[in-house]
């Protein structure tokens, strides 16, 4: 399990983290917040394997949950989509 140190540096993300966490940014920026089903859609990744991102991503504090759905965490750089 990832604690919040080891999410601060994108290189310790898993490739399907990172995956989901840009799918996670892209809605974000249109200020929609992420569902597992949404970016499965847009990943093609199982379901499954996207909440499983998004929690961890949570527990590493780079999302954060929002009712059913996942907004992004605190960042110091922009985002351009």
């Amino acid at each position: 399990m990832p604690d919040k140190k080891s999410l601060e540096d994108a290189q310790e993300m898993s490739t399907a983290e990172m995956t989901v966490y840009e799918a996670a940014a892209a809605l974000n920026v249109k200020e929609q917040p992420a569902t597992a089903a949404e970016v499965a859609g847009m990943t093609g990744l199982p379901e499954d394997t996207v909440r499983r991102c998004l929690d961890r991503l949570a527990e590493g504090g780079r999302l954060l949950p929002k009712g059913g759905a996942y907004v992004l965490g605190d960042h110091d750089w922009g985002l351009e989509y």
